[in-house]
């Protein structure tokens, strides 16, 4: 039984870093509702195997590094900015591309790389790198984890209710089943909706690229001030 309470833990843990909007979401609503459910699910197996990385990498302590040299920090979300407005540019061509009618279940507009794109923006991500510095490290040590009791309010009264084991395969196979259940349903969710609605397309691609611009220059403003503050 508490196999099982760990291995949904660490579903609820993948969910959560895959679900919220961002930038990576916003890579995989294009690439589906433009290109297919496939390539959606080729782009979010790219944020997937970025995480993985990153997984590896928290293992070695090697993340770490990133928290030491601010001046790496900053220069990391500087390159991710400036990706980020280069892939808006991007989704904005797709966008303007998919007004153009088309027949059957034909994806409609060419091929992308998606998981190209999803692999590199997350691995220029600053937020990613900081779930890896804090959630993700925490996963990795050894112990136990009451989910519950840090709840405000309720925490003291449901301690001990959901205790996980952490740093067991378990948790961390629950955490990779969890990300992988949201790239492979989120991609599909918006090709069921985009037959229903024929404006649908259009629209996520305008909203991708928006989210990615967004993104870019909020990005590239954060770097700024970092690299201000070093004084380069």
């Amino acid at each position: 039984m508490s196999l099982l309470v760990t291995l949904g833990a660490g579903v609820v843990f993948g969910l959560a870093l895959a679900a919220p909007p961002g930038p990576m979401n916003a890579v995989i609503a294009e690439e589906a509702v433009l290109r297919g459910r496939l390539a959606g699910f080729r782009a979010g197996l790219g944020a997937a195997t970025a995480d993985a990385v990153f997984f590896v990498l928290a293992y070695l302590g090697v993340v770490a590094v990133v928290e030491s040299f601010p001046l790496l920090q900053g220069a990391m979300v500087a390159v991710g900015g400036v990706l980020m407005l280069y892939f808006a540019v991007d989704a904005a061509r797709g966008a303007r591309a998919s007004f153009r009618p088309t027949s059957g279940d034909e994806p409609v507009v060419a091929e992308g790389k998606g998981f190209r794109k999803a692999l590199v923006l997350a691995l220029t991500n600053p937020y990613q790198v900081l779930f890896w510095l804090t959630i993700g490290v925490g996963l990795l040590r050894p112990g136990e984890l009451d989910v519950l009791a840090r709840l405000p309010v309720i925490g003291e009264e449901l301690a001990g209710t959901l205790v996980v084991a952490t740093g067991s395969p378990a948790l961390i196979g629950g955490f990779f089943l969890g990300v992988l259940t949201w790239v492979t349903g989120f991609p599909t969710g918006l090709v069921a909706a985009e037959r229903r609605i024929e404006t649908f397309a259009p629209l996520v691609a305008v909203g991708s690229a928006v989210v990615l611009a967004g993104f870019g220059v909020y990005f590239l403003y954060d770097a700024a001030t970092t690299l201000a503050a070093l004084g380069v």
